[in-house]
């Protein structure tokens, strides 16, 4: 649960103006998330949220760009290495079979990774789809897959 509630974090303060645990919670709430304010000032610390001017005289909260995409890849290791059960791929196709119900935190996990020939993931409760372009880069994203699982 706290892997998707931090995944649904970064999300949301990348796609939002959030200057406030206030309405961190509010949005997190929103997302069908319930979290105490308390939780969520735990969750600002460990994933080292900083403030940065919002553009609007204001600020909002954001994560370091250096220690953003380590974050990401650590939980993403760590994602795969807990939920997925099997992975295969044809032509341009990757499938992962995961746990019941993580196929939807894994997938937002991998999107947000932004990984080169990935066109994007479409996830269901126990399976994800990657989609890759070009074909033939398939076996470049599957290797990285298998080293995460690994």
């Amino acid at each position: 649960m706290k892997n998707k509630r931090h995944l649904e974090i970064i999300k949301l303060i990348k796609n939002n103006n959030i200057g406030t645990q206030e309405e961190l919670v509010a949005a997190l709430e929103e997302a069908g998330i319930d979290v105490t304010q308390a939780t969520v000032s735990r969750d600002i610390k460990k994933l080292g949220l900083i403030k940065i001017p919002d553009g609007k005289g204001g600020y909002k909260y954001s994560l370091p760009s250096k220690r953003r995409d380590a974050d990401l890849n650590d939980w993403l290791k760590k994602m795969v290495q807990d939920f997925v059960i099997d992975l295969d791929y044809s032509e341009n196709l990757i499938l992962i079979k995961t746990v019941p119900g993580t196929a939807g935190g894994l997938g937002a996990a991998l999107d947000n990774a932004n990984w080169s020939y990935v066109m994007g993931t479409i996830a269901g409760d126990d399976t994800i789809m990657i989609i890759t372009k070009p074909i033939d880069k398939t076996d470049v994203v599957f290797k990285k897959l298998e080293d995460l699982f690994n």
